[in-house]
């Protein structure tokens, strides 16, 4: 029987596994998504995320903790620097799993692992249209839209009236015309 047995060997013994996850970790803290079997990376989740709560403390203690875990200074650099302060506001949840579909080989599922704040496409960028006004199917919000359409026309009419460029022009259509009838 297995009851409570919650952890995913993986098929390798302890040590392997441990250093599996390492590298895998080290791996997406470098280059923020990896792509792996989506036991791994179900795995690599629930062993990068205290990682990178530990890095939000940023003392020397929480450093050598995190180092006995990957044992790689570059890695820990990049973690405390950049992803530490991109991650500051966010209370959890610093990874996203996408699933991708069986590998050709071994048919094996496969899944992209990738660090939340790092996505360009699902990140901040994206949301700033849905940040600018609730879409609902309600006719109060047309109200606001026929208004300042209704504005907009008439300004630019009344700039167009004034600008001398545009009598100009006129003017010198007239010209052409006058000139082309005096030919004949």
């Amino acid at each position: 029987m297995r009851h409570g047995d919650k952890i995913n060997n993986l098929s390798r013994t302890a040590s392997h596994r441990r250093a599996l996850l390492s590298n895998l970790a080290i791996q997406l803290i470098t280059h923020k998504k990896i792509v792996t079997t989506l036991a791994k990376a179900k795995s690599l989740r629930t062993y990068v995320e205290p990682l990178i709560t530990k890095a939000k403390d940023n003392t020397t203690h929480q450093r050598r903790v995190v180092f006995s875990y990957l044992q790689d200074k570059d890695a820990v650099t990049e973690l405390f620097s950049t992803v530490a302060t991109k991650v500051a506001g966010r209370p959890g949840g610093y990874t996203r799993i996408i699933k991708l579909g069986a590998r050709v080989g071994d048919n094996a599922e496969t899944a992209l692992i990738e660090l939340v704040d790092f996505n360009e496409i699902y990140g901040k960028g994206k949301g700033e249209a849905e940040a600018t006004g609730k879409r609902t199917r309600r006719a109060g919000g047309r109200k606001k839209a026929v208004a300042t359409d209704t504005a907009a026309p008439a300004k630019g009419a009344a700039e167009a009236k004034d600008t001398p460029k545009d009598t100009a022009k006129d003017n010198t259509a007239k010209d052409n015309k006058e000139e082309s009838k005096a030919a004949e």
